[in-house]
């Protein structure tokens, strides 16, 4: 039985949207095991009901996106494709929109695009790319934006920016769907959330980025997820209503054994420096049993308007039971 209540019995009064979406499910592949099948996989995670499968976009052991959503794709008939997120400093916005649109089109229809500023400052250094300050990596993931827009409108378009120049050109193929694929963005910080206030489709809430390139551990809490949804809503304005709301899941794990639960959240608190509490009410912690997690996530979607959750890799069998139960309700 799903109820309302917030995560661990607390009350939550204040709805973050006045209309809720039904639940969607996305599977992030965030490695690869050279052993197993690709094609499978795929056909597995549409069989057990996730509406999504997404590839990050690192430069260690993974797939390249763009070709292992296309292999994908190809495999199933249903399964929507996604890119979770690519690193818009890696590639050039007119491949960039030149290669989804031919994902898109191939696929029928079924690419979410998500692209961001890049945060993982090792993955640069290695690569002997400059990893220039925040403010520099948003403002051109910005201009990439107005790119790959203009590229899929199916007019000639021209841009000219202090990132990026584009003269006359006409973006083909042209995507499967109008205008585009949606367009997935997101983060933590106020700038990115402004950002995709302003032109996404699907805004994922993660914890901001240092300016180390490393991920703040503590900006998970239900304070912090708070905060950035009014900063999401302020940025969107009218827009806010038509935004779908996407979490990354930090950690899942489905159990029936309370003491295990407590044991897991003990050992989460300790290393990200939070109060027990505070990783327990957590939307980017998912421990607890089938009922657990789906009233967790009841909660976390009254709260905060998430509705689309993303799992990563290894909790594909234990985490779909919770998909049966919530998905599309």
């Amino acid at each position: 039985m799903v109820n309302p209540a917030g995560p661990s019995g607390s009350a939550v009064s204040v709805p973050a949207v006045s209309r809720l979406r039904p639940f969607r499910f996305g599977l992030s592949l965030a490695g690869f095991d050279h052993g197993h099948d690709w094609p499978e996989t795929a056909r597995k995670v549409e069989a057990l009901g996730y509406s999504t499968l997404l590839v990050p976009d690192h430069l260690g052991d993974q797939l390249a996106p763009l070709p292992a959503l296309t292999a994908a794709a190809a495999a199933t008939t249903t399964l929507r494709v996604g890119t979770y997120v690519l690193d818009n400093d890696f590639r050039h916005p007119v491949l960039v929109a030149k290669e989804a649109a031919t994902l898109d089109l191939l696929s029928g229809g079924r690419l979410e695009l998500g692209i961001g500023a890049g945060w993982r400052k090792e993955e640069y250094d290695r690569a002997g790319m400059v990893f220039e300050p925040g403010p520099v990596r948003v403002d051109r993931l910005e201009e990439a934006i107005a790119v790959l827009k203009g590229l899929w409108s199916g007019r000639s378009f021209s841009h000219t920016g202090a990132h990026y120049r584009v003269a006359e050109m006409e973006g083909r193929p042209l995507p499967a769907q109008p205008d585009g694929p949606p367009l997935f963005l997101g983060g933590g910080g106020p700038r990115l959330l402004a950002l995709a206030g302003r032109h996404a489709d699907i805004v994922g809430l993660a914890p901001r980025a240092r300016p180390d390139g490393v991920l703040e551990p503590t900006d998970i809490s239900p304070e912090a997820t708070d905060a950035k949804v009014a900063a999401l809503r302020g940025s969107a304005g009218e827009r806010f209503a038509d935004l779908e709301v996407n979490i990354l899941t930090l950690v899942v794990e489905v159990t029936t054994s309370q003491a295990r639960r407590d044991e897991r959240v003990e050992e989460l608190a300790q290393r990200w420096g939070m109060s027990p509490a505070a990783v327990s009410a957590s939307p980017h912690v998912v421990v607890g049993s089938v009922d657990q997690v789906a009233d967790d996530l009841c909660a976390h979607r009254q709260r905060f308007g998430i509705s689309y959750v993303t799992v990563p890799e290894p909790a594909l069998a234990s985490f779909a039971p919770v998909v049966a139960r919530l998905a599309g309700r």
